[in-house]
């Protein structure tokens, strides 16, 4: 019987996210609008005036503060709002409407940089001493100080912030049509079944036993994807052409410098990424011919990548049991991280099933007054990982927003899946403490080693295809459908080597991945796999004062650069030694998973 996706009309609402934290009433939403589009008014008063006196600069500032909580609420709701049926317009509406007001109020303060940049160093000083409470905003005022070569003149970072909303438009596309507007034939297994295809439930189909039914899934989709190519390529090239626009206006010297240089990470810490995986390609070959030999296949194709290994284990995860194993295998963080957790549970955070038209996949936001969860739970061990993975995104907001001024909350994204991923790793080790069966052990080595792959493989093959991209854009060179699926296959022949059937329909993969239009985003999963897994070691070998050090960086916000804030947890991210050694890691289960299965 083919499973029906509900409407969301019909989802029960103690599964779903409590917005009505944020706003009670839309009427309450459009009030706090309105205030919003006061803002260019009020920070116009203050231009020209920057560098009068410390009492006006301190006001200036406090008044970004107050945007910046208003604009949390109003984007806030709205986004999810609208990501709980993407198709629906009034929220739709919502979302543009509230972003239209940050455009308009970051139009209007752009005079705020080159005015902060003229004040005399002697000056600025004299303020600190004059408003002691202006101390607070010193490192940010540092740091925008210390971007002088990258900061344009009054008029033209007006024009650059009114492009803001443009520079949106790839990414807002996209979304649409990838979530909205593509429909998939079903997919049909072995008995003549159908089974919907839809963003949500593409991976658990791909972790059938059934392979008529992967393959069917896998055509259905990359079919749609491969049918829409030149209009993906596309989107996909106004994407980095705008953030070519932006490097080159900035004076950067490439995209990839503007991007890690916002979070404050070396440029170096991306190549040691690519070159530390080109350097242990052969771990990832030895796994794809065990799965090759355990699946018993004379072709391993792409569509056999993610059904376990161990065929024989079959594992229907409850959602509440998943909260509960979750909560166990966290203990180690302690009991004040713990209480955190049970919260976010008890509170509906989190908003839990697939309706139609809702946002595919996973994320956690993190407004103010609380994170909130999106998840598609299907049921699957992996739908257990991410449901810890996002509770670790969740705490991270949530520490961070409680201990640091506002000007400090938002931590880096360098930094953004470390605890997201020390909180997978905690559970595969619980997971594996408790598991004493043979059968169930090789199961939870199996879903490991695919983390490893998917996580530091994968990401990092995608993370060289954005580098590569945005150099051919920067060569001036045109990235057509065509160019961009023989550069996506020529990675995957790459990454996966001699006992994969590279299958032509995954050429067209990086249509379906959103990340590309999230600006140098997804190389952090790899190097954050490789600190978590550093740092949940460290926990569970230490104990208390490795949790102390954890909880102080969860706690950090961005009030230090990101590989000061990872130093003071216990890794250092300057050097590709966490990321060589994570990779050790998994050649040895490798190892073990071959010496399992022949038992």
């Amino acid at each position: 019987m083919e499973k029906k996706i509900p409407l969301r009309s019909e989802v029960d609402p103690q599964n779903t996210w409590a917005l009505e934290d944020v706003y009670a009433t839309d009427d309450l939403w459009q009030a706090d609008l309105e205030q919003a589009r006061t803002f260019p008014a009020q920070l116009a008063a203050y231009k020209g005036r920057l560098g009068e006196s410390a009492q006006t600069l301190y006001a200036f500032l406090r008044l970004g503060d107050d945007m910046n909580v208003l604009f949390d609420s109003l984007y806030g709701y709205a986004q999810r709002r609208s990501d709980e049926d993407t198709a629906n317009p009034t929220y739709q509406g919502m979302a543009s409407q509230a972003m239209s007001a940050m455009v308009a109020a970051d139009a209007a303060g752009s005079f705020e940089t080159p005015e902060l940049l003229a004040i005399p160093d002697d000056a600025l000083e004299q303020f600190y001493r004059d408003v002691p409470e202006l101390e607070v905003y010193r490192l940010y005022l540092t740091r925008v100080r210390e971007k002088r070569a990258h900061i344009l003149s009054d008029a033209e970072e007006r024009l650059l912030a009114a492009a803001g909303e443009l520079s949106q438009a790839p990414d807002n596309i996209y979304s649409m049509f990838g979530d909205a507007d593509l429909k998939f034939p079903p997919a049909v297994d072995a008995k003549g079944g159908s089974h919907p295809v839809t963003h949500g439930t593409y991976i658990p189909l791909m972790h059938s036993a059934d392979r008529i039914l992967r393959k069917s899934a896998f055509d259905s989709l990359y079919g749609v994807y491969g049918a829409f190519r030149n209009t993906a390529a596309a989107i996909l090239t106004a994407q980095v052409k705008q953030l070519k626009f932006h490097a080159d206006a900035r004076h950067y010297a490439s995209t990839l410098e503007a991007s890690l240089d916002g979070s404050h990470v070396p440029t170096e810490v991306y190549h040691n990424l690519i070159d530390a995986v080109h350097r242990n390609m052969a771990p990832m070959y030895r796994y794809a011919a065990l799965r090759k030999k355990l699946l018993g296949l004379d072709e391993l194709h792409m569509y056999d990548l993610y059904t376990p290994m161990v065929a024989d284990v079959d594992v229907h995860i409850p959602f509440g049991q998943a909260k509960q194993t979750v909560y166990d295998a966290l203990a180690p963080m302690g009991d004040a991280y713990r209480a955190i957790l049970r919260e976010g549970f008890d509170s509906r955070w989190i908003d839990v099933y697939e309706n139609v038209g809702k946002c595919s996949g996973a994320y956690s936001a993190g407004l103010r007054v609380h994170p909130y969860i999106l998840l598609n739970y299907s049921g699957t061990l992996d739908s257990m990982f991410t449901l810890a993975h996002e509770m670790g995104h969740a705490i991270h907001s949530y520490l961070s927003n409680r201990t640091q001024p506002v000007a400090y909350a938002g931590y880096a994204i360098f930094v953004a899946e470390v605890a997201s991923t020390c909180n997978e790793a905690l559970l595969m080790q619980h997971l594996l403490a408790t598991t004493t069966d043979r059968q169930r052990r090789a199961y939870l080595i199996n879903y490991f080693l695919e983390q490893f792959r998917t996580t530091l493989y994968r990401q990092t093959m995608f993370a060289e295809f954005e580098l590569e991209i945005n150099r051919r854009n920067e060569r001036g060179e045109s990235l057509t459908a065509a160019s961009l699926n023989e550069l996506y296959h020529r990675l995957n022949q790459l990454y996966f080597g001699e006992d994969v059937v590279i299958d032509s329909e995954i050429d067209v993969e990086w249509a379906r991945i959103p990340h590309f239009y999230y600006n140098y985003y997804v190389y952090q999963y790899a190097t954050g796999y490789s600190a978590a897994i550093a740092l949940s070691r460290r926990i569970l070998r230490e104990g208390e004062p490795a949790v102390r050090d954890y909880l102080n960086f969860l706690s950090g916000g961005c009030s230090a650069d990101p590989i000061t804030l990872l130093r003071g947890a216990g890794v250092d991210m300057a050097t590709a030694q966490p990321i060589t050694e994570a990779l050790q890691l998994f050649d040895e289960l490798i190892t073990e998973m071959e010496a399992l299965m022949t038992e």
